[in-house]
């Protein structure tokens, strides 16, 4: 009791943490609503508390099966940080901040080829914005996109190599994947299966469809508002890891969907064997 307590509570402190870090990270004249933040830093810690204090999961999926929530927590926190450095360079310079200032400049220019997401960001930027906004967004987008292919292929590497989710021990299906009812839509492999197919081509779509969506509801959100430097983090960092999270969970449902038929495949083995 005691362990999953204060383990929930851990948790909680670094989900609140890293909704607090770009307005930690960046200088006092780059921030703005700290008491919004704040709040928001509190909820979302409370939250995740109150969901591993439980015995029983309610809306996370698969946090009985590390490493996959972690990592996503990792890479989402390594992209705040390097976005957080990068906005904050025009403010305070220093040399860590001018090398990442450089490493983010030439990702973004690297991967600002035709009908890429990067420049697809780029190109939904208004003309009248200054020149160095436009290309810190793409050198923004063009970071936050790298890391966000870096989980999605770190997390293919942790199935393959390392065998996830069978390396951690025995897994529970129906504990992991709380929000998904094995009791309605027909065999519970090809719903986990089509379930996981949405997810990944949703996941891939993403990035090339929320640029579009932004510059067609200009009215509603201005982009040019992403010369704003914890905008611009928030922003881009949700652009780029919640289509990553997304293949990544769907990569880890089509995972479970292949060892519940693997696990079928072995029972009927089993039956044939001993009816002979």
């Amino acid at each position: 009791m005691l362990a999953r307590m204060t383990s929930a509570a851990i948790r909680g402190l670094l989900v609140a943490l890293l909704v607090a870090l770009p307005s930690l990270l960046l200088p006092v004249t780059a921030t703005q609503s700290p008491e919004i933040v704040a709040f928001m830093a509190l909820l979302a810690g409370g939250l995740i508390f109150a969901e591993y204090s439980s015995h029983s999961p309610s809306i996370v999926e698969f946090r009985d099966a590390p490493p996959l929530n972690r990592s996503r927590f990792v890479f989402a926190a390594l992209c705040m940080i390097l976005l957080s450095i990068l906005a904050g360079h025009p403010f305070q310079p220093t040399g860590f901040s001018a090398l990442v200032h450089k490493l983010a400049f030439t990702v973004g220019d690297a991967l600002d080829f035709a009908y890429s997401p990067v420049q697809l960001t780029r190109l939904m930027m208004p003309s009248d914005v200054p020149q160095y906004t436009v290309d810190l967004v793409r050198a923004a987008a063009g970071l936050a996109h790298l890391i966000s292919l870096l989980c999605v292929a770190y997390f293919a590497i942790v199935i393959r190599l390392l065998n996830w989710p069978l390396s951690s021990g025995a897994f529970n299906v129906w504990v992991n994947l709380p929000l998904f009812d094995p009791t309605t839509g027909g065999d519970v492999v090809t719903r986990l299966q089509r379930d996981a197919k949405l997810h990944i081509i949703a996941g891939v779509l993403l990035p090339f469809l929320l640029p579009a969506l932004i510059q067609m509801g200009a009215s509603v959100f201005d982009p040019a508002l992403l010369g704003n430097p914890q905008l611009l983090i928030w922003c881009v960092t949700g652009w780029a890891m919640i289509p990553a999270s997304m293949i990544t969970r769907g990569m880890a449902r089509l995972r479970v969907a292949d060892l519940i038929e693997q696990k079928r495949r072995s029972f009927d083995h089993d039956k044939n064997l001993q009816a002979v």
